[in-house]
């Protein structure tokens, strides 16, 4: 047995925005086994939300992920809700929706630049990034921000999308059209882009099912879930749309599925424009008084996949307990399946088709004394502790 080569990517890489390490062993050009190295981006969101109010929690969450900042606030409103009681506006429902599509598109069009970047395309990179732009501008115009658009809030959104602004957001809903199109042809056109893609990164079915992997990770592998039509929230039941799928499970299929994507994207928002004109300007939000004591449970569809969002309420302005499962958490692992076998220069290009996201994944490994630099607890005692804590609080509810 030839001895293998342990290659590092990162934690400091050009492929990772984020840092996170990835050892590779390798036999010659072939990748054998993969380990990882988490803990670098670990910044306690959960236990720092449990010192915030419930309003100032939705700006934390937030900035969990700067890509897909609104699905966080979107899970953690509908947990918040459910504890409440509450059902919001019609309005409110077109209004959280329309968002949550925007930021569908501008994270889709943001990966498949990315992705022909690392495949050296850089003209598929310069254009996506040029056509993701007058989306972002729709952001600014409707919250102020092109990232963290701080709209949500329990009972519903904090600003309205006035009826004289819709003619602005179709027309760039047109031209992302025009040039989804464009982006179609050039991914499904381009012979090299088949030849790096197709084959590359397989995650059958089965594997899918192994990882509990979601979002167009899966549905890339013909794996048919989402939540937004799994379990309906906000105006997706109001609104007719498909999930796409695909059955090859490579990098292609991933690319395939989230270009199709976006065009149901503008379909589900063109159908919540025409919502709110038939709706009363203004009636975006039910007031909400107190949070009563209890538990909820919110998830929704994020660009990358199911964000799940656990809280518990002890009748204060805070939260007693947050918990928070984004969908880089188990995507993320199937990168040991989906890399194993392929050349090395196939290994990025594999690790990037799930679009991970580190600063949303990370746990705490460990946890030191800082004074005395001892180590108090470890992940397993740290679940433990956690798990008891979480008992507690249920046996006092």
């Amino acid at each position: 047995m030839s001895k293998q080569t342990l290659i590092p990517i990162g934690p400091y890489h050009p492929l990772q925005e984020e840092p996170e390490l990835f050892k590779l062993y390798c036999d010659g050009e072939i990748v054998k086994d993969v380990k990882w190295e988490t803990g670098y981006n670990h910044r306690g969101i959960e236990k720092l939300a449990e010192q915030k109010s419930y309003d100032e929690v939705f700006f934390l969450v937030e900035r969990i992920c700067g890509i897909c900042s609104t699905s966080h606030p979107f899970a953690f409103a509908t947990s918040v809700e459910e504890i409440v009681g509450v059902e919001i506006t019609n309005r409110a429902k077109y209004i959280r929706t329309i968002i949550g599509e925007l930021e569908r598109i501008h994270s889709h069009l943001l990966w498949v630049g990315l992705a022909g970047h690392f495949l050296g395309y850089n003209t598929l990179f310069m254009w996506a990034w040029k056509y993701r732009e007058p989306v972002l501008d729709l952001f600014e115009m409707i919250a102020g921000n092109r990232n963290n658009y701080a709209m949500f809030k329990v009972g519903g959104v904090r600003r309205d999308i006035e009826n004289q602004k819709i003619p602005a957001i179709e027309k760039v809903l047109s031209l992302v059209k025009k040039k989804t199109d464009l982006l179609v042809g050039a991914v499904m056109d381009d012979p090299v882009f088949h030849a790096r893609t197709k084959g590359v990164g397989v995650l059958t079915r089965q594997d899918i099912l192994d990882f509990a992997a979601v979002g167009p990770t899966a549905r890339a592998s013909g794996v048919d879930i989402d939540v937004r039509r799994d379990d309906p929230y906000a105006a997706y039941p109001l609104v007719n749309w498909k999930v796409i799928t695909a059955k090859a499970g490579d990098v292609f299929a991933k690319a395939e599925v989230r270009l199709l994507e976006m065009y149901e994207s503008v379909f589900i928002i063109e159908q919540c424009l025409s919502g709110l004109k038939k709706e009363k300007e203004g009636d975006v939000e039910v007031k909400i008084k107190h949070i009563p004591e209890g538990f909820g449970t919110g998830h929704t569809e994020a660009p990358r996949g199911e964000v799940f969002h656990f809280v518990l309420s002890d009748g204060s302005n805070s939260p007693a307990r947050h918990k928070i499962r984004a969908p880089s958490y188990t995507n993320i692992a199937t990168f040991k399946k989906s890399c194993v076998g392929q050349s090395i220069s196939d290994a990025t290009i594999s690790l990037a088709a799930v679009d991970p996201c580190y600063c949303c994944t990370e746990r705490l490994a460990v946890a030191i004394d800082r004074q005395s630099g001892n180590r108090i607890m470890n992940a397993k005692e740290i679940i433990s502790h956690s798990a008891s804590i979480t008992n507690k609080l249920l046996q006092h509810e």
